[in-house]
């Protein structure tokens, strides 16, 4: 049994396809499939259920899997290690941050990053929190930026930064025209929110529940853009954070943006790692990176 083998039956594992599954291994499919059988011979047990139209895991493939994914997260680890002993701010970092903050903090941070780090390969993925979770538990994900609270013992959570939240809403709405509102003001006000998985939605939905506010029926976003132009095209009013409404581009003509009196609802960020991980040096040094932006970009513009 080797480490290679072993990530074969994970990538087989993941795709459910041996083509797919071969790709992912960049080795040809009768390689892969020949070095599966030969596993499946060492163990005296069949892993994989062979069939035309799909591929299945037997339930002690299934366990195998699960196992060799703990196995290979730490051989990466191990080399991990070894990479940073010979250059701690050398290598590759993989971060996942979700859709809702991604654009609209990356290109404020990477630059300074890239400069202060410029030997550092750094992998960024857009995925929902969920996913993100899941890939920083299988190893595919070095670190995740997330909102809080996240209940994982397993996990390091380092505190980022707290971005308010703003109301947005046509110019003919009643609220449009106030210089702040309070929390209280959104009570019986129907709000365009995102879709189901959004963790931006979860967080809306604990604001309406304070303010008494409600979920507009009959439609559900997919995007913080799509939200946006609802609103523009009078579709009714919602809640976006405050990194996606800095800058002029960031502007619809009848889109009007009205900030909280204090204290206002908004979401705490953090980035998280596993407290395992060999990398815990230079992910403390990129979430300090993180941390140093201006914090007038985390408050409702003027």
């Amino acid at each position: 049994m080797n480490l290679r083998d072993l990530r074969y039956l994970v990538n087989l594992a993941n795709h459910r396809h041996f083509g797919r599954a071969a790709e992912a291994s960049f080795v040809s499919q009768p390689t892969l499939s020949t070095q599966l059988k030969k596993l499946e011979e060492e163990l005296g047990m069949p892993l994989v259920e062979r069939s035309p139209r799909h591929v299945l895991l037997t339930e002690l493939g299934e366990k195998v899997a699960e196992r060799a994914r703990v196995i290979l997260r730490e051989a990466d680890e191990i080399r991990a290690v070894a990479r940073r002993f010979k250059d701690p701010e050398a290598g590759r970092v993989r971060i996942g941050i979700f859709p809702t903050l991604g654009p609209y903090l990356l290109p404020h941070v990477v630059p300074d990053i890239v400069k202060r780090f410029p030997k550092l390969e750094l992998e960024l993925a857009e995925e929902k929190t969920e996913v993100i979770l899941k890939k920083l538990t299988e190893g595919e994900l070095d670190a995740g930026v997330l909102a809080l609270p996240i209940h994982d013992e397993q996990l390091h959570t380092e505190f980022l930064f707290e971005e308010a939240f703003v109301f947005a809403a046509p110019a003919a709405h009643p609220l449009a025209k106030a210089r702040r509102i309070k929390l209280s003001d959104l009570n019986d006000q129907p709000l365009l929110l995102l879709d189901e998985g959004h963790c931006l939605r979860d967080q809306a939905l604990e604001v309406c529940q304070r303010a008494g506010a409600t979920e507009r029926g009959g439609f559900r976003a997919t995007s913080l853009e799509t939200l946006r132009n609802m609103v523009a095209a009078n579709a009714g009013a919602t809640l976006l954070p405050a990194l996606a409404v800095q800058g002029g581009s960031a502007r619809l003509p009848n889109v009007k943006l009205v900030p909280f009196a204090a204290p206002g609802p908004h979401r705490r960020i953090a980035m998280v790692w596993r407290r395992t991980s060999a990398l815990t040096g230079i992910l403390q040094a990129l979430a300090q990176r993180l941390k140093a932006i201006p914090k007038d970009m985390l408050r409702a513009p003027k």
